[in-house]
């Protein structure tokens, strides 16, 4: 006899195919869950690697900053020393200078005459004084003219004090070094 198979087959194997979709289905989520999962730790490392180095590079950056700012307060205070320097160095060299200036006006006063005030503005030497005579004004122009110290004395001004029988002046002149004039 034959044999015959009445049971529902075909929802049997509907359902097996459901199954199997379903698994599938979960199985497939499964990997693309973890697949994203990978993605998404691979692109978190690479942030977290990338602002590693940000912060690295902005530390460096500050540390480099602290050592130009350091350097320029350097070159300033070298400059100042340079400053310093050639201003000493400018001083030890007229000290003789003066001195010299000194003693010429000193040997350029003839009797009856003294100076009351002096004033060197660089180069320009401007004379102060009072005399006893117009003669001995004439005498300390002479004198100053004479000198390798000073050239142009100008006689600004003379005004005669009869109260006290003398003469107020005052000279300006410009004083020159006779030993660069020579190396001119």
């Amino acid at each position: 006899m034959a044999n015959i198979n009445l049971l529902p087959w075909r929802e049997e194997r509907r359902e097996q195919r459901n199954k199997d979709y379903h698994t599938a289905l979960v199985a497939v989520a499964l990997c693309a869950g973890f697949l994203l999962y990978l993605v998404y730790g691979y692109y978190q490392d690479e942030t977290a690697g990338q602002n590693a180095r940000n912060a690295y590079l902005e530390k460096e950056t500050e540390v480099l900053e602290a050592k130009i700012a350091e350097i320029r307060t350097l070159q300033d205070t070298r400059q100042d020393l340079i400053e310093r320097m050639e201003l000493i160095q400018a001083l030890q060299g007229n000290r003789p200078v003066i001195v010299r200036v000194f003693d010429e006006l000193a040997r350029s006063v003839p009797d009856d005459l003294y100076f009351t005030n002096l004033v060197v503005k660089g180069e320009q030497v401007s004379v102060s004084g009072v005399a006893k005579s117009n003669n001995r004004v004439s005498a300390v122009m002479r004198n100053l003219d004479q000198s390798d110290w000073f050239t142009n004395p100008v006689l600004v001004k003379v005004e005669a004090q009869q109260l006290k029988a003398q003469n107020e002046f005052e000279i300006t002149m410009v004083r020159v070094n006779p030993k660069q004039e020579e190396s001119e």
